[in-house]
């Protein structure tokens, strides 16, 4: 008998993935019927990328869990009617895709590439950067794409410091954690990036405070979650040079409006949500493993703490 696996998304992303994970399950050797008209009582596993915060899943009643095709979970969790056990995505494609982008933006402030891309006055002005092991970065959140972007950046020889909520190891990177652990990172980093969930305890974790804890001209890569940064502090501290530049991928309100001070700000660079993407080829496969796990009476990977929120 088939499985019967509901897509609670876009019509796009559905037809992005039906091919896809129907190959992956069939490679996992599961029967299974892709669609999003059927009956919710009868279906066994949710596809989930919501187009709202309020879809109502409580006619869902047979469903073994929902299988998400995002990273982020904040708003998802936030769903009262979603009481099945929620699998969040986590796959190759999505964190090779953060990694690099947050090289890229590293390596082009640490370089200060900005200084010769954005140049047109014919003027030759050599300047020289330090070797990346000179460049103090800090990486705040150091869990899948944390660990993974604290890594890389090690690895092209910067001087790499993380913090997390709980204690991690990563080998070259020296990890911190705790209320001190944070000011400690914050006070070393020339370039900080920003990698944490958004929970009630990051809420404006960036705050005017804990700026001026960083270096003068420090730069900030925001390509976690829109409500780590308090705007208005960021947007001072940009204004009197204790921050030197912001490169931000996630906003609080998305797309971000016309009208919002980032666009226009000089020392401000917006890329459209864009740092990492889940790419169907690899995603389908994450989720067809979880439905082959549930199938098998196996525990679910990438599981969300719903009392955590991650």
């Amino acid at each position: 008998m088939s499985v019967k696996v509901q897509f609670v998304t876009r019509a796009d992303l559905f037809d992005a993935y039906r091919a896809p994970l129907g190959a992956a399950l069939a490679r996992a050797g599961i029967s299974a019927a892709l669609a999003m008209d059927h009956a919710p009582e009868e279906v066994d596993y949710i596809v989930y990328a919501p187009q709202s915060d309020h879809v109502d899943l409580s006619g869902y009643t047979r469903a073994r869990a929902a299988l998400g095709l995002w990273a982020g979970v904040e708003t998802i969790v936030a769903n009262p009617t979603l009481t099945m056990p929620y699998a969040r995505m986590v796959d190759a494609g999505l964190t090779q895709g953060m990694v690099e982008w947050v090289a890229g933006h590293v390596l082009r402030h640490h370089l200060g590439m900005d200084a010769d891309i954005c140049r047109s006055d014919g003027q030759w002005v050599k300047h020289l950067p330090p070797l990346a092991g000179e460049r103090r970065v800090g990486v705040l959140g150091l869990g899948e794409l944390g660990a993974a972007c604290a890594t890389a950046l090690a690895g092209l020889g910067f001087d790499v410091a993380g913090w997390s909520r709980r204690p991690k190891e990563i080998a070259g990177v020296a990890c911190h954690a705790g209320d001190a652990g944070l000011g400690a990172v914050l006070a070393r980093s020339d370039i900080l990036v920003l990698l944490l969930p958004h929970t009630p305890a990051t809420e404006n974790l960036l705050d005017a405070a804990r700026l001026a804890l960083m270096p003068h001209g420090a730069v900030v890569l925001n390509p976690g979650r829109g409500a780590l940064i308090d705007d208005a502090a960021l947007l001072a501290a940009l204004d009197t040079g204790r921050i030197g530049h912001a490169t931000l991928d996630t906003f609080r309100t998305e797309p971000l409006p016309p009208e919002h001070p980032f666009w226009a700000h000089p020392r401000v660079t917006v890329t459209p949500h864009i740092a990492s993407e889940t790419r169907p080829a690899t995603a389908a496969l994450v989720v067809a493993e979880n439905i082959r796990r549930g199938e098998a009476g196996e525990p679910l990977l990438h599981l969300v703490d719903r009392a955590a929120g991650y």
